[in-house]
């Protein structure tokens, strides 16, 4: 017999992760194909604390479900039928961005461009509406270059493993992508979003993590301590502009980051607009940044050299 959740029959298993599974599913009462991703709340919280766990996951959810923006993935429906609980997404096609921070498979410099505009926009929508997500990570971009998509996906969950990690003590979720303030445990706003897109920026552009450790603790003091190396070190020839970017956003301190998401996207569209030859020129504009108030940049343009990366780009 087929498993079923609610009105939701299961297919096969997308994938899994840290506390639950994502299938393919259909909705019974209208045949919609959707993604379930279940959550075994009960394995990881008992007593009270399954409760609070319950109610907050309750509420991450439904904020979730307020999120409307044509990069944020659709949260259709959620529940808790005793044993799990679920999330109902709009299913998607394509492929998460896990694939193009390897080496051989690595995207034109102008696709990273439009992506991470793309996700910069939709991770300002959810800050302006009081959510921020807290695990940015390539596996939580979801692209499909023939239909122009760029999704960002597990909005609601992220909370949970916060949770569980202040319960064990441990640190659940993806490390490597955490801003200094999150793995500490410290309060956290959409500035540590905006940090962790700048690893996933900078591993989408040098095939590499801008910090390591042997240990958990080796990392958390890379994280904390070392500064970030330059991606110009690891693929000479990025434009100085989107190197000074990335070097913002890894920035230790929150208040010397990008204020939000509005600003990054539009810094983002103006490095690749540069990118790009101007009319009846040879050469390509190249942008500088000047410092503004609040440790933030601003992108001004300035006649250089360049070169276009723009063959097969997503629209910014």
């Amino acid at each position: 017999m087929q498993e079923r959740i609610g009105p939701y029959e299961l297919e096969q298993e997308l994938g899994r992760g840290t506390m639950g599974r994502v299938h393919r599913a259909h909705d019974s009462r209208d045949g919609r194909p959707v993604a379930i991703k279940t959550l075994s709340l009960g394995s990881e919280f008992q007593g009270y604390a399954l409760d609070e766990a319950r109610t907050r996951f309750q509420r991450e959810a439904q904020a979730a479900r307020r999120l409307r923006h044509p990069d944020i993935v659709d949260v259709l429906d959620c529940g808790d039928n005793g044993t799990l609980a679920y999330l109902v997404m709009e299913l998607l096609t394509g492929r998460d961005l896990t694939t193009h921070t390897r080496p051989a498979a690595l995207l034109p410099v102008s696709q990273v461009l439009a992506i991470g505009a793309r996700v910069a926009d939709a991770l300002a929508h959810a800050h302006d509406h009081g959510v921020v997500h807290r695990d940015i990570k390539p596996a939580n971009v979801m692209i499909d270059p023939a239909k122009d998509q760029v999704k960002v996906t597990d909005f609601g969950v992220a909370r949970l493993l916060d949770a569980s990690r202040t319960r064990t003590g441990l640190v659940l979720g993806s490390p490597s992508y955490m801003s200094p303030e999150q793995l500490a445990g410290r309060a956290v706003d959409g500035r540590c979003d905006l940090y962790s897109l700048g690893v996933v920026l900078f591993q989408l552009l040098t095939a590499r993590l801008p910090f390591s450790g042997a240990s958990m603790s080796e990392l958390m003091a890379a994280v904390a301590q070392q500064a970030a190396p330059d991606a110009r070190e690891l693929r000479p020839g990025l434009p100085d502009a989107l190197a000074d970017v990335v070097s913002i956003l890894l920035e230790k301190r929150p208040e010397l980051r990008y204020a939000d998401g509005h600003s990054l996207a539009g810094d983002l569209r103006l490095v690749a607009s540069r990118m790009r030859p101007r009319a009846g020129s040879d050469a390509a504009a190249e942008a500088t940044l000047s410092p503004v108030s609040g440790g933030q940049q601003r992108l001004q343009a300035d006649r250089g050299e360049g070169a276009s990366d723009d063959a097969d780009a997503l629209p910014g």
